[in-house]
């Protein structure tokens, strides 16, 4: 029996297939067979033999703030938010989105505020969804170079060239049906025409690309989409233009607020039918394996509070840029309980987006991207 914690595993019957003994000692040797950590002896030691209670005691580096923050093993930063926008059509628009208090829709004349904020808290990029005055069954307009995303994006850049500008590519937005590209009668009744839907995102992010995004972050889940996105863009001249996926993106019930504010809930059906069945991980991974080995250079993964084990795992897996979406139910759930008065907001949120990095986020698409912001800042934790 392994001596590591042996009292409260003495029962224990897997063993360890390298030392062939059993207890939590299994959990930590297949740890470092994942992390293709070398067991030497000296490690071997200190895993068979570790210090026990009384000449080990836990609580002796929490005892002070300053000790605290000098073993703290991951760190939040404001380098790590991006921050999503919605821009609508219209004039002197700041519509606050009732199921997001906080949350607002922009007209483009009004969009130079909420840009100052952004770059006044020093938060490095920013996630576009356009909300346009007309839709059409292809989302065709959602391709027009002179459309309401390719304007906000060449504002953004005029007034704020050091910002990063990302670029949400899909279809459902545009669509009169709000469904994410053409539809397809099939035997199971209407439903996306992925191959049609494939040369359209490919001409969308050319467009975006023209306007002056610096990344498209393509959300549909079309098999084969990044590929098709590489080759246009390649093929248009864009061949340094990098593409984060929204590569595992979950069939979710936490993006409900989302559709109030990008006015695009599916007038019929849902999107199960390309969005990942929320029980399958492993499918997930698949999923991402494609993405990279069609070209995309950052993954995602959509929603984030309820998938932070599929987070892990594709950081684990991929070691690429992987960002994290902190969707509009689950900042919803947040804002709701605060306003009640039933939860320290600040500490819940600064918790949540703590969570995302400890499990493997560089990137944390967020809502609460400001607030934390400003408290990063104010705590002189913001570099």
């Amino acid at each position: 029996m392994c001596k590591v914690f042996s009292r409260e595993f003495s029962n224990a019957s897997i063993p360890c297939a390298i030392c062939n003994k059993s207890s939590i000692v299994t959990i930590i040797h297949a740890s470092m067979r994942r992390l293709k950590t070398e067991v030497t002896p000296v490690l071997e030691a200190v895993i068979m033999n570790p210090p026990e209670f009384p000449q080990m005691r836990m609580r002796r580096l929490r005892s002070l703030p300053g000790l605290r923050a000098m073993v703290r093993e991951n760190h939040l930063r404001v380098e790590d938010l991006i921050y999503p926008l919605f821009v609508y059509h219209g004039q002197n628009l700041k519509r606050e989105i009732k199921s997001m208090p906080g949350q607002f829709q922009w007209s483009m004349d009004r969009l130079h505020e909420i840009i100052d904020q952004v770059v006044a808290l020093r938060i490095p990029a920013v996630l576009i969804f356009g909300i346009p005055l007309e839709k059409d069954e292809a989302g065709q307009v959602g391709c027009d170079d002179q459309g309401i995303v390719q304007t906000a994006v060449r504002l953004i850049k005029s007034r704020a060239p050091q910002l990063v500008v990302i670029t949400d590519l899909c279809f459902c937005e545009y669509t009169s049906h709000g469904h994410c590209g053409p539809l397809i009668q099939t035997d199971h009744g209407l439903d996306v025409d992925n191959d049609a839907t494939l040369p359209l995102l490919a001409q969308q992010a050319v467009s975006h690309a023209r306007a002056g995004a610096d990344v498209i972050a393509p959300s549909g889940m079309m098999d084969g989409m990044i590929a098709a996105i590489r080759s246009g863009l390649d093929q248009a001249g864009f061949t340094n233009l990098p593409i984060m996926s929204y590569a595992a993106k979950f069939a979710s019930g936490y993006y409900g607020p989302f559709r109030d504010a990008a006015e695009s809930a599916p007038s019929f059906g849902d999107r199960r039918t390309y969005q990942m069945d929320p029980a399958n991980a492993i499918e997930a991974i698949r999923e991402v394996a494609l993405d990279v080995a069609e070209g995309a250079d950052m993954v995602m993964v959509k929603p984030g509070l309820s998938y932070l084990d599929i987070l892990y795992r594709v950081k684990s897996e991929f070691k690429l840029p992987t960002a994290v979406y902190n969707v509009s139910g689950e900042y919803a759930m947040v804002k709701a309980a605060s306003i009640n008065g039933w939860i320290d907001e600040r500490r819940v949120v600064m918790e949540t987006l703590l969570a995302f990095k400890r499990a493997g986020a560089d990137m944390i698409i967020t809502y609460h991207a400001l607030d934390a912001a400003g408290w990063l800042l104010d705590n002189g934790t913001g570099s």
